[in-house]
């Protein structure tokens, strides 16, 4: 048998892109054909515990053993209707076992890519008529941008939000096609905001906590968006203080979470 097929390895990276130290765009071709997934939900990536990790990583609290296939779950960011590859938006855990491992890896790297996508944190709970709000931290960000990436091809009628928090201008990943995307979509709105502007003086956006803009009701004054349950649904994808926060100011409002078997009007991805 050769090496080849005993490698338990299905993918290869066919692009890596370091937005800095701590943020990597990469994407996966699996050996299959096509990756199919609905925008919003999630693949697994793995390496073996052999794979070097980078020099910025923390010792290891367990170190696994070298045939160990470490596995975890992230968003997709690629359109859905792009096939050929799956990308995801990482952040490096200096003390993780995988991101370490995948942030080493380089331009035709291999990789194990699951062979199937899951989750639930799509749009099709979601009636046609309403607006769509999606509220992010880091890189919580990855969903919306399938979600926009595969919709604004040819949704022209209903209204999306993204409304994006990071430390600084530099971790506002995909910020220039976002951007760009929303010049050229008049039913998309993009709002950037980082919480340490005084570090950032180049920065010229909006500043403060996510939270903090949603009770200022920025959503409102930036998209015309209103933050009604029968006007929009909206998403919380990040950081778990910020989307439980948020979650009760909407629930304050009469949003409700979706739950299963009773779609609401909040949906929330558990991202760590």
């Amino acid at each position: 048998m050769s090496e080849k097929n005993e490698s338990p390895y299905n993918a290869t990276v066919i692009g890596r892109e370091q937005i800095n130290p701590q943020l990597l765009i990469l994407r996966a071709k699996p050996d299959t054909a096509t990756f199919d997934f609905k925008p919003g939900q999630f693949g697994v990536l793995g390496l073996l515990g052999s794979e070097p990790r980078v020099a910025e990583a923390t010792s290891e609290e367990i170190v696994p053993e070298p045939d160990e296939m470490i596995r975890r779950a992230y968003s997709i960011a690629s359109s859905s209707v792009e096939r050929r590859y799956a990308e995801f938006y990482l952040t490096l855990i200096t003390s993780g076992q995988l991101t370490p491992r995948l942030f080493a890896l380089k331009y035709g790297s291999r990789l194990f890519l699951g062979p199937k996508a899951s989750g639930l944190f799509t749009l099709d709970r979601v009636p046609p008529d309403k607006a769509v709000v999606l509220i992010a931290t880091g890189t919580g960000l990855a969903p919306y941008l399938s979600m926009l990436r595969t919709m604004l091809v040819n949704e022209t009628q209903r209204r999306f939000v993204v409304l994006h928090g990071a430390r600084f201008g530099w971790d506002l990943g995909y910020r220039g096609e976002l951007e760009s995307l929303a010049r050229l979509r008049p039913n998309f709105t993009y709002i950037p905001s980082i919480t340490q502007s005084d570090q950032d003086p180049h920065f010229h956006g909006r500043t403060g906590r996510v939270q903090a803009l949603v009770e200022q009701e920025v959503v409102e004054k930036e998209s015309g968006v209103a933050l009604d349950p029968a006007q929009a649904d909206v998403f919380l994808c990040g950081n778990p203080d910020m989307v439980k926060a948020v979650q009760v100011m909407l629930e304050g409002r009469g949003f409700k979470t979706d739950q299963p078997g009773k779609p609401g009007t909040i949906h929330v991805e558990e991202y760590w």
